[in-house]
């Protein structure tokens, strides 16, 4: 509406740009202009994927006018709310960041994460006036902030030779830029005692929830925001449920993260063996009934790796050995069982997917074809070719090569190792439970993005990361605690009076 062609490709590097300051910056004289920045960009892109028709219903008439009133007013309550108590900020976006509103946007009607963009405008801006006002301001550590702001900042460069500017300036506005800002505000919050439990009891308190929910879909029959599920649903044997998400793999991903999590406290006791394994349970039985596969895989890569860091030597040959007994088990059956099946059919159309992409990378190795327009090229390469209309890439890695090039991959490989390396970091250097339950969630998150696309799309990578970060700012109180506090078989247990430790529950 507001800007078009040039322009928007313009924005979009300066709004790169800004996050890159914003992550990187290490005083308020980068970090405040580099938000300010950040947050014009957003609006001047969002304003080009709208028209005026958009915008009109929220002053078109008295009730609507206020209801818009009042959200100002509670952005400005939220504001002061988190200008008060900073150390809230990571607790509340993780609350906000599952839920999406369905809203009428640039012609058709879409799922946004409208809770979330609210909650983080409100801690940006009062992030922005604590800086203003002499807080300290804590510089990131560049193995995460390196790679966040690189890889950004290709992305949103790329824009300008993208070939779906619409699509790829949708993924600017709603995403990378947005959740650049929450890396940047959280990897800064006050770090306290608290903070892991917080975090760990809000993750599963909302799991519980979405597996109630599920479970009542698959008793009721009636999903909320899934009408294509819902036709799939009634030409097959099984139901697939999605709680409040619109697909069952992002329903199934949260619920991954949460069991991940209790299998950590569990194993370091911090959560009562009988409860744990009861909530254990039942999220397991919400994420069955999701029959999503990705995230299967990716809670057992998880418990697998959870696992094997923490147990004893007796314990990790008992794992060990059941994982390759569950494999030499699984791969005959499902050689058997899909003897007669086509390679697509046995891995649910993902080896289409593979193909497309790969197909996108031969026609633009080192670059891409810019963020956003996998889709378009997949589409065009298959016309051309006179095959069938495909879908884009369903895994991360292929759709960054295929958007970004190489150039792309390598930004995306050195954000997984710095990563890695900070949560390393966070679990030998700070909290050993903190930093357990944090590679774990980043594990899973890397393996279901392997599988399903989304991997810097989800605010829940973005924030896992920044508040790694965030532990090892805060001061030597957050340390973890000594050798001596482990029990006999080296599992943590909780800290006795004196000791410097969190519990995840």
């Amino acid at each position: 509406m507001a800007i078009e062609g040039a322009t928007v490709e313009l924005v979009a590097a300066l709004g790169g740009a800004a996050a890159a300051a914003a992550l990187l910056g290490r005083s308020k004289w980068v970090v405040v202009p580099g938000l300010a920045t950040l947050a014009a960009a957003e609006i001047l892109l969002g304003l080009s994927l709208v028209t005026r028709a958009d915008l009109e219903p929220a002053v078109s008439s008295a009730p609507r006018l206020a209801a818009t009133a009042l959200a100002a007013a509670a952005l400005l309550a939220a504001t002061f709310a988190f200008y008060r108590f900073p150390a809230w900020t990571p607790v509340a976006l993780l609350v906000a960041a599952p839920f999406r509103v369905p809203v009428g946007f640039a012609g058709d009607d879409v799922l946004l994460l409208l809770p979330l963009y609210f909650v983080l405008t409100a801690a940006v801006l009062a992030y922005v006036v604590r800086v203003l006002r002499g807080a300290e301001l804590k510089p990131i550590p560049f193995l995460f902030a390196g790679p966040a702001a690189a890889f950004t900042l290709l992305a949103a460069a790329s824009l300008s030779w993208s070939t779906d500017v619409h699509n790829g300036t949708i993924e600017l506005v709603f995403f990378l830029l947005p959740f650049s800002a929450l890396a940047a505000v959280v990897a800064r919050s006050p770090f306290e005692r608290w903070t892991p439990r917080a975090l760990a009891t809000a993750l599963v308190s909302l799991a519980c929830a979405f597996t109630a929910i599920g479970l009542w879909q698959l008793k009721s029959g009636d999903l909320f925001f899934a009408p294509d599920l819902e036709v799939s649903n009634a030409y097959t044997t099984f139901f697939r449920v999605t709680s409040v998400f619109k697909d069952p793999s992002i329903y199934g991903r949260h619920l991954a993260l949460a069991i991940v999590v209790l299998v950590a406290a569990l194993w370091l006791e911090r959560i009562g063996l009988l409860a744990g394994s009861a909530l254990v349970a039942f999220l397991w039985i919400g994420l069955y009934f999701s029959y999503s596969q990705s995230s299967m895989v990716a809670l057992g890569a998880g418990v697998l790796a959870v696992s094997l860091i923490v147990a004893d030597a007796q314990s990790r040959r008992i794992v060990l050995a059941t994982a390759l007994a569950f494999v030499l088990l699984a791969v005959p059956v499902l050689l058997a069982t899909g003897k007669d099946d086509s390679l697509r059919r046995l891995t649910s159309g993902r080896s289409d997917l593979v193909e497309n992409a790969v197909d996108v990378i031969r026609e633009h190795p080192l670059v891409g074809v810019g963020i956003g327009a996998e889709a378009r090229e997949s589409r065009e390469l298959a016309r051309a070719k006179g095959n069938r209309v495909r879908k884009p890439s369903h895994t991360t890695p292929l759709t960054v090569t295929a958007e970004l090039g190489v150039l792309g991959m390598l930004a995306y490989l050195a954000f997984l190792a710095g990563g890695a390396v900070m949560l390393l970091r966070t679990y030998r250097q700070q909290d050993r439970a903190l930093g357990l339950a944090l590679g774990a969630a980043f594990l899973v998150l890397v393996v279901h993005s392997l599988f399903y696309s989304g991997f810097f799309e989800d605010p829940l990578m973005w924030g896992t990361l920044a508040t790694a970060a965030a532990a090892l700012l805060a001061p030597l109180g957050v340390a973890a605690q000594s050798p001596a506090a482990a029990g006999p078989t080296g599992l943590g247990r909780p800290a006795v009076a004196g000791q410097q430790s969190k519990e995840v529950f």
